[in-house]
C-alpha cells in the first residue's frame, strides 16, 4: 500500500478533482484504490453519492472507535463505488466537532495512521482528500501519507496559501522518521491571462525541485463529470483536463518506489 495525500491550507484549489481524477486512473490501470475523504464539507463522499450530513458509516467512526478498531470493522465502513476497484471511506459532517474533541487526547494525529496499517493488504493506493487548514485531520493526512500531492490555482492569492502549506509540511517533517516528499501541481491554468502565467512562473522558479513540469488547464468539463459522479478521465477521455490528469499521473508513478513495507507505514509519527 502506497498512501498519497491532496493537501492544500486554501480551499477550492482542486483537492477533490485530483483525487477523483488520480483515484479513477489508478483503479483503470489495475490497482485497488481506497480514497479517504477527510473533509467535513464532504465533497468527495458527495462526489459519489454519498451526503455527508446523514452519514452512518464514515470516517468519523475511526476516531470515535479507535481503541477498538478491527480490520473487520474498517472495512465495514468502506463503501464501493460504481467504479471496478474504487473504493471511498466517506466523511460526516461531524469532522468539524473533532478538533475541540481531540483536546488532551493522545495519539488523535495517528487514527488514520494506524487504521491504514490493519488493512494494508487490502489496497495498492490510497488518496487522501483534505480539509484546507490545520489541524488534526491534516496531521492525520500528512502523518499516513508516504507523499503530498499540493494542487495549487494559479493565481496570486494561492501562493500564499503554499508558502503556508510547506511551511507545515516543514513543520511536522520534524516528527517524521523520514522527510515527506511533495509535489506542487498548478491547476486551473489559464494561459489567455496574464496573471496565471505570471503565477505558474513563480511557483516553478520558488519551488523548482518540487513542481510537476506540467499544468492541469481550467476546464469545464471537471464540473460537469462532478455532477454526473464519474471521474473526468472516464466521463470525457478527449479532454484537456482528463489528459492533463493522465500526464500527471504517468508522471508520480515514474517517481514511485518499487515496493512499500507495512512497517513503514506504521513507523510514521
Amino acid at each position: 500500500m502506497r498512501a498519497w495525500s491532496v493537501a492544500n491550507q486554501k480551499g477550492g484549489v482542486g483537492k477533490t478533482t485530483t483525487t477523483v481524477a488520480l483515484g479513477g486512473l489508478a483503479a483503470d490501470q489495475g490497482r485497488r484504490v481506497l480514497m479517504i475523504d477527510l473533509d467535513p464539507h464532504g465533497s468527495l463522499s458527495t462526489y459519489f453519492g454519498h451526503d455527508p450530513d446523514s452519514a452512518r458509516s464514515s470516517v468519523f467512526t475511526l476516531f470515535e472507535e479507535r481503541r477498538q478498531l478491527t480490520p473487520g470493522r474498517i472495512r465495514e465502513l468502506i463503501q464501493p463505488t460504481k467504479f471496478e476497484r474504487l473504493h471511498v471511506l466517506p466523511s460526516a459532517t461531524a469532522l468539524a466537532t473533532l478538533e475541540r474533541h481531540s483536546v488532551g487526547q493522545e495519539g488523535m494525529g495517528l487514527v488514520l495512521t494506524r487504521a491504514l496499517t490493519q488493512i494494508y493488504d487490502d489496497y495498492d493506493l490510497v488518496l487522501i482528500d483534505t480539509p484546507p487548514l490545520l489541524g488534526v485531520l491534516m496531521v492525520n493526512a500528512l502523518a499516513a501519507a508516504h507523499r503530498l500531492i499540493m494542487p495549487v490555482q494559479t493565481e496570486y492569492l494561492a501562493l500564499k496559501g503554499l508558502e503556508r502549506m510547506v511551511n507545515t509540511l516543514k513543520m511536522m517533517s520534524k516528527s517524521r522518521q523520514n522527510p515527506l516528499e511533495y509535489h506542487v501541481v498548478p491547476v486551473m491554468f489559464d494561459r489567455r491571462t496574464q496573471a496565471s502565467v505570471s503565477s505558474l512562473l513563480t511557483i516553478r522558479n520558488t519551488y523548482p525541485d518540487h513542481v510537476w513540469p506540467g499544468m492541469i488547464p481550467v476546464d469545464t468539463k471537471f464540473r460537469d463529470a462532478s455532477k454526473a459522479g464519474i471521474p473526468p478521465h472516464r466521463f470525457e477521455p478527449d479532454s484537456r483536463g482528463a489528459d492533463a490528469y493522465r500526464s500527471l499521473y504517468k508522471w508520480l508513478i515514474r517517481k514511485e518506489p518499487v515496493v512499500a513495507t507495512a512497517s513503514a507505514m506504521g513507523g510514521r509519527g
